[in-house]
C-alpha cells in the first residue's frame, strides 16, 4: 500500500467542525460523480456525525449517484434506535433521493455471525470506497474495533463478540477494508477523548493505527488539542 497523506485539522467551535465536515464529505462527493459517475461512502454511528448527516440531506449533489455503507453496527432488532442505521435513516437517508438498492445496510438483527457472512459476501464485488468516516472512542476503538482485542484482518468483516459497550455483540469492516478507500475522516470530538487521542499519535497500538487509505487520512476534532 502506498504513503498517504495525514492530516490534522482542529475546529474552535462545534458549528465549524459539522459544516466543515459535511461540506469536505459533498465536494468529495460530486468530484467522485464528476470523476467516474458515483460515490460510495461508509458512514460511522454514534453521536458526533448526527448533526453533520443533517445538513448533508441540505445540500446540493446527485444522491442517485450515491453509495452507502456502514462500518459498523450493533446487533439489535432492526428499528431499535440505538442501532447506527436508525440514526442514519432519521437524520439523512430517509431524506434524500439514494435508490434503496444503493444502501448497503448491515443485517445485525440476525445475530453478528451471520451479518458478518453475509456482508462479507455484499462486499466481493465491491470495490474501493471513496470515503470512509470513522468516530473514535474515549477508549480508543473506532467501528466496533476495540483496544485489546484479537480480530482477524483477512476477512472483510467480522462478527465482534464481548464488547465493553453494549451490545456486546456487532458487526464491524475491519481495517484491512475500511483501509480500502482513498480517504478516511476521523469525526473527534469531547475532551474526554484527549488521552486516548495522543496515545493513537504516540503508541500506534490502537485499532486506528492498523487504518492506512489509498490517499489520505484526515482528522477533524472539536475540543482536542
Amino acid at each position: 500500500m502506498g504513503k498517504y497523506v495525514k492530516k490534522n485539522i482542529s475546529f474552535d467551535s462545534i458549528n465549524s467542525f459539522e459544516l466543515n465536515a459535511s461540506n469536505f464529505i459533498i465536494d468529495l462527493a460530486n468530484n467522485s460523480i464528476k470523476e467516474k459517475g458515483f460515490f460510495s461512502i461508509v458512514l460511522c454511528g454514534g453521536g458526533t456525525p448526527k448533526n453533520i448527516y443533517s445538513m448533508l440531506k441540505q445540500m446540493d449533489t446527485d444522491w442517485t449517484k450515491w453509495n452507502i455503507f456502514f462500518g459498523d453496527e450493533r446487533c439489535l432488532p432492526i428499528n431499535d434506535k440505538d442501532r447506527n442505521s436508525f440514526m442514519a435513516k432519521e437524520a439523512f437517508l430517509d431524506h434524500v433521493a439514494i435508490p434503496t438498492d444503493q444502501i448497503f445496510y448491515m443485517d445485525a438483527e440476525l445475530g453478528n455471525i451471520r451479518a458478518a457472512k453475509n456482508y462479507n459476501k455484499l462486499l466481493l464485488d465491491k470495490g474501493d470506497f471513496d470515503l470512509v468516516l470513522l468516530g473514535f472512542g474515549e477508549d480508543g476503538h473506532t467501528a466496533s474495533l476495540f483496544p485489546g482485542h484479537n480480530f482477524t484482518n483477512d476477512e472483510d468483516t467480522i462478527a465482534v463478540t464481548n464488547a465493553p459497550k453494549p451490545p456486546s455483540e456487532r458487526v464491524s469492516l475491519t481495517p484491512k477494508r475500511l483501509s480500502r478507500a482513498n480517504v478516511v475522516l476521523f469525526l473527534i470530538t469531547g475532551t474526554n477523548k484527549q488521552t486516548a487521542l495522543n496515545r493513537w499519535r504516540d503508541e500506534n497500538d490502537l485499532p486506528p493505527s492498523l487504518i492506512k487509505p489509498k490517499k489520505e487520512l484526515v482528522i477533524f476534532t472539536f475540543g482536542l488539542s
